[in-house]
């Protein structure tokens, strides 16, 4: 049809939809033939006799079932997912969603696990009184524990897990992640992150584990083995999400659409042997090991837009890899189809997306989807196909049998042995990058050390962004261990621990009054939190005022430690002979305590590098420089400990 005739067509529908010529009721459309009439379980004999209500049916079986009693409206209704700030439950049941997200920062207005349960459970209440009622599905942003909700456990983010390299950590982590989403009601995230990535400008490198497929592979299969579970109806499993299919982490810089970013959400130019074999490749595992949503790349491929890939989505994910799972946008991906909506709708849901993140706007979706199909330009097969396997997850994760949160749960969160988990990760996280004479592990017994530099104290730095904001925050955001506490209290009670953020000690004087030198300074450095496009960076060297710190404490200690708190590699090459030792310690999320298990030797050191350490800015993206050698190649780390 032409598009020019498209227009008229959405506006007579917007004025059919405010004039509630289209409400729900059990004579509209459903089915494969638009002009066919609903049915209801009382109409087909009594509820209890309703295969959809039957828990010991199948979830293909039950998801036929429901299919065949829903109209068109609640169908696409199904396939709308909306940030809970743009909806009201009331909404929820008048335009039939099925789902809600909380993005980051999306959080309740007293960021607690009981107001995050009564949260979900107030949007959960308004889906159930919908004439089918069928539940809720509420997805979250846990991409390093549930990083929304204040006092949560919040993990090393994924490039730090890709130095520790361990599967069974990734599987502990995936099943204490799940418990802590859980216990608010909530089962679906939107993690792992499958993304390879090749430059490290990208400001989502840190979600990255490594730029080798093979370990992004390992760990990212047992993460969502964790996180799901041997049967996802079990109450503190979660539905994973491997995300963004295909090819986030070969994006070239420059190449980004999206104002103010450079490489986030740009074109992947790579051959299809290419794709395959190096961003691909996690996702074979991912399913085998039972993924069932998958959650589409704002990226290109060789100018096309992952939305609308059909051959990538339904062909390949679909079809080859066998995927029977639902295939979910990102934040308004599809918009990016399209400069006309109507026509981003269409060709989306075509290529095999099968649940829109609106994130707002859903009214206008729900109009185009309507008019698409109205029009034959969306196939009711296609609507059928969508609605199905969305369905069938919510019958796999028993969200008819229990749809709400669990009070009995409220205390996982922040648990102790949660955040004891996170530590062990933080201590296996640590790459020791250099160290000169043996200055690593240190001794508890000093008598003096200093500590400098703004991230030595800031729990918010730590955790990087994605951490009850989007971009983060610093500061107290969210209790946890800061580095300085850390070392605090790991030393020993004789030891006198100097802080001073700027590595200024005028004040500190020996028994003759003159300038004290201190055995161990240990200064802490690297990069403010940052998320996504935001945190793309075209120079990765640390910032002057850092190397100055770091010059000032060197001539006030015997030994100097440099500790660098990044979502990335830095450049250091410069700086590298002005400290004896280096340590990569990421992004460790609330747990600082195990860096200081580390440092005074508690642990060793046993962390490798995920991505090569570029030598200079020039070598990046990884691998386009060959004349020289990283400063650090992948898998390096030195070992130290007692």
């Amino acid at each position: 049809m032409n598009t020019k005739k498209i227009l008229p067509l959405i506006l007579l529908g917007a004025l059919l939809f405010a004039a509630g010529c289209r409400a729900a009721n059990p004579s509209s459309p459903t089915g494969t033939d638009p002009g066919a009439e609903a049915t209801s379980p009382a109409e087909t004999g009594s509820e209890a006799d309703a295969i959809y209500l039957d828990p010991s049916q199948s979830p293909d079986a039950r998801a036929d079932d429901l299919l065949g009693r829903m109209t068109l409206e609640e169908k696409i209704g199904q396939m709308t997912l909306v940030e809970k700030n743009s909806i009201t439950p009331q909404a929820v049941t008048d335009k039939f969603i099925g789902a809600v997200l909380s993005g980051g920062g999306g959080r309740p207005s007293t960021n607690d696990p009981e107001h995050w349960a009564e949260m979900v459970d107030g949007f959960q209440s308004k889906a159930l009184e919908t004439r089918l009622a069928i539940p809720l599905l509420y997805g979250v942003d846990a991409v390093h524990g549930h990083g929304n909700l204040k006092g949560a456990t919040i993990f090393p983010h994924n490039i730090g897990l890709g130095a520790a390299a361990d599967p069974d950590l990734m599987f502990r982590i995936g099943q204490a992640t799940a418990e802590e989403v859980a216990a608010t009601g909530i089962w679906w995230n939107f993690a792992p992150v499958l993304a390879v990535t090749q430059d490290i400008r990208w400001g989502r490198t840190y979600e990255s584990y490594s730029q080798d497929p093979e370990l992004v592979s390992l760990l990212a299969s047992a993460y969502l083995r964790g996180l799901q579970g041997e049967n996802l109806a079990d109450p503190l499993t979660v539905l994973a999400t491997p995300k963004h299919f295909v090819g986030d982490g070969g994006v070239v810089w420059g190449t980004s659409t999206t104002q103010n970013y450079s490489i986030d959400r740009g074109d992947t130019q790579i051959d299809e042997d290419g794709l395959r074999s190096i961003h691909l490749y996690p996702y074979l595992a991912a399913i085998e090991d039972g993924a069932q949503s998958v959650m589409v790349s704002f990226s290109s491929w060789n100018g096309t837009k992952l939305h609308e890939h059909q051959y990538l989505i339904t062909e390949v994910l679909k079809g080859e890899l066998g995927f029977e799972g639902f295939v979910v946008s990102d934040w308004a991906g599809i918009d990016e189809v399209d400069s006309n909506y109507y026509n981003a709708v269409v060709r989306a849901i075509n290529a095999g997306i099968d649940m829109n993140m609106v994130p707002t706007q859903y009214d206008l979706f729900i109009m185009a989807l309507t008019a698409a199909v109205e029009n034959e330009e969306v196939p009711m097969d296609r609507i059928d196909d969508a609605v199905r396997r969305i369905l069938r997850v919510k019958f796999m994760l028993g969200l008819f049998e229990a749809p709400f949160s669990d009070p009995d749960l409220r205390d996982i969160p922040g648990s102790q042995a949660h955040r004891e988990l996170a530590r062990e990760a933080v201590a296996k996280s640590l790459v020791l990058l250099q160290n000169r004479d043996d200055v690593l592990p240190a001794a508890k017994d000093l008598p003096l050390v200093f500590v400098a530099g703004d991230f030595a104290d800031d729990v918010g730095v730590q955790s990087g962004g994605w951490t009850i904001e989007w971009q983060g925050g610093r500061g107290n955001i969210t209790p946890g261990t800061t580095v300085l506490e850390a070392i605090r209290a790991a030393v020993g009670p004789d030891t006198d621990v100097r802080y001073n953020r700027f590595g200024t000690y005028d004040r500190v004087l020996d028994e003759d009054g003159n300038p004290a030198i201190a055995q161990l300074g240990i200064v802490v450095i690297g990069e403010a939190p940052y998320s996504e496009g935001v945190g793309d960076a075209e120079d990765l060297s640390i910032p002057e005022a850092d190397v100055a710190n770091i010059a000032r404490v060197a001539e006030r200690v015997e030994q100097l430690v440099v500790i660098l708190i990044s979502g990335r590699p830095l450049i250091i090459t410069d700086q590298l002979d002005m400290a004896d030792a280096w340590v990569a310690a990421w992004l460790p999320g609330t747990e600082g305590q195990g860096v200081a298990d580390v440092l005074f030797g508690d642990r060793p050191f046993q962390g490798k590098l995920p991505f090569a350490w570029p030598l200079s800015m020039e070598q990046l993206p990884l691998g386009t420089n060959h004349d020289e050698s990283p400063l650090f190649p992948l898998g390096y780390g030195l070992e130290a400990g007692r």
